[in-house]
């Protein structure tokens, strides 16, 4: 008898909980022992889906075989089916490797996206190998942030990828690259007249400057041309600027443009709105994902392994720079239309409804006391859980390589980017609502072409041509056929 342990029976709701910091242990949701004789066996076991596949020696201290595969089965199969042989009975030589006579247990987490795969690898091999290897292992950098050093007499901005526990409440990002840090930080510093020198500066009278003070873009205290309030004064602007991506400033130019408006200062209403222009293009050049590290805060919602059968998606929550989770949530009482098409994506974007309707004995309200809870008590549950593993003082080292993980998935094309992400609302609460919208929309999965049909409901066909006057090339005509009827077109040709 083959082995086995499901260990969603000892996880909250039903859920593995694999992100337990630096002092938990991962796991994987479920394990079989493996033996040649009993291979067919174990290999059934496995579903035919997305997940991460641990394969485990007898020996102890031999190093595990870690791999994430779109299908588990056939990965598993191929790793540990038996070795053809010929008709002499002799093994075929191959180069494909086999680890069937060196496996003694087989590990596996079925995922239902890329984002939870590349989580649970993280935790897996840093629980194998450590963090350090596991974070060569998948490549993991640490992002570029731009950094206000508000701790030195002179604040200046730069752009960094080092993380240090005093400096991370100064610390904007993260951003996809150095050059998009820096980019941002050159066009926040116009706006502004903070030095950008990287000298540890000891201010004299007689000191040269740069050329940034005769081009008026540095108020200069190298040669104590300016004294220490305003250039703290204009720190602390640069300080507000970042904090809100530049609506601290937009929002002060706006009221006086308005002003200067109503008080028929036109010449003086245009240059206002020619700088508010100006400071908007510096601020687009920060994504909405870009803050100070311990406001990182986000819930990401992505489909789940068995989304069909539960109708659920897992939620995972970004606070301070770490990622906590995944929590299933339910889509039951979320209604929406599934019979949509990719014409017209804003239905789409925007078809649910949500509706109280009783929930099944298996729910989550019945089996808390008996009582029937709605979809926004169940995603607010649901987040609290999530909030409640959030750690006092994450590892720097934890919030580097969950950080990069983030950044790897976020700041992909829209249309390869799987998921939904969402931010707090401005009084620091959650889009309840949204976020259950887009559990249901990971649920539904991506719509469907709508086939082409003529009226009588028939799809037509589509046939190419090549186009009149226009040598090799073509053009699609749409053929709708339909029995019985002419007609006569304005150009007087018959067609049927």
């Amino acid at each position: 008898m083959v082995g086995w342990l499901d260990r969603r029976e000892y996880s909250w709701w039903g859920v593995p909980d694999y992100n337990l910091g630096v002092a938990g242990r991962f796991q994987f949701e479920h394990s079989a022992e493996f033996a040649p004789e009993t291979s067919a066996e174990v290999l059934r076991l496995l579903p035919a889906g997305a997940g991460v596949l641990c394969l485990r020696g007898a020996r102890v201290g031999d190093e595990p075989y870690l791999t994430r595969t779109a299908d588990l089965r056939r990965r598993a199969m191929r790793l540990l089916a038996a070795p053809e042989v010929t008709e002499g009975g002799q093994p075929v030589l191959s180069k494909r490797l086999n680890l069937r006579g060196r496996v003694a247990r087989v590990e596996w987490t079925a995922v239902g996206s890329e984002f939870e795969a590349l989580l649970v690898l993280y935790h897996a091999a840093a629980e194998a190998f450590g963090y350090a290897e596991a974070r060569r292992r998948l490549r993991l950098h640490t992002p570029f942030f731009l950094r206000l050093t508000a701790e030195q007499a002179h604040p200046r901005v730069y752009a960094t990828n080092r993380l240090s526990r005093r400096g991370l409440g100064e610390m904007y990002g993260p951003f996809p690259s150095r050059a998009a840090a820096e980019r941002y930080g050159d066009a926040v510093l116009d706006l502004f007249k903070l030095r950008r020198c990287h000298e540890d500066l000891a201010p004299y009278p007689e000191h040269p400057g740069c050329v940034y003070q005769e081009m008026k873009k540095c108020l200069a205290p190298c040669n104590l041309a300016c004294s220490a309030e305003e250039y703290a004064g204009e720190a602390a602007g640069v300080k507000r600027f970042l904090a809100t991506r530049g609506e601290s400033m937009l929002g002060s130019i706006a009221v006086e443009r308005e002003r200067a408006s109503d008080e028929m200062d036109f010449e003086r209403a245009a240059a206002l709105h020619q700088q508010w222009t100006k400071v908007k293009a510096a601020a687009g050049l920060a994504d909405v994902l870009v803050r100070e590290v311990p406001r990182l805060r986000a819930v990401i919602v992505q489909a789940s392994a068995n989304k069909d059968e539960r109708l659920e998606s897992e939620v995972f929550l970004l606070e301070g720079g770490c990622l906590e989770g995944p929590e299933r949530l339910s889509t039951l009482g979320v209604r929406a239309v599934k019979e949509q098409t990719s014409v017209g994506s804003s239905l789409f974007a925007q078809p649910l409804m949500l509706q109280a309707i009783p929930l099944q004995e298996t729910t989550l309200g019945e089996a808390a006391g008996g009582s029937v809870d709605s979809p926004e008590e169940r995603a607010g549950r649901v987040l609290g859980v999530l909030e409640g593993r959030v750690g006092v003082e994450n590892d720097l080292a934890m919030v580097s390589d969950h950080l990069s993980l983030l950044r790897r998935w976020y700041y992909r094309p829209e249309k390869q980017r799987v998921g939904e992400i969402f931010f707090p609302n401005e009084d620091g609460g959650w889009p309840v609502r949204r976020i259950l919208r887009g559990a249901a929309r990971m649920v539904l999965g991506e719509p469907g072409a709508m086939a082409e049909t003529n009226r009588d409901g028939v799809a037509a066909a589509r046939v190419k041509i090549l186009h009149e006057g226009r040598e090799g090339v073509e053009r699609v005509v749409p053929v709708i056929a339909k029995a019985g009827r002419r007609s006569k077109g304005r150009s007087g040709v018959v067609t049927g």
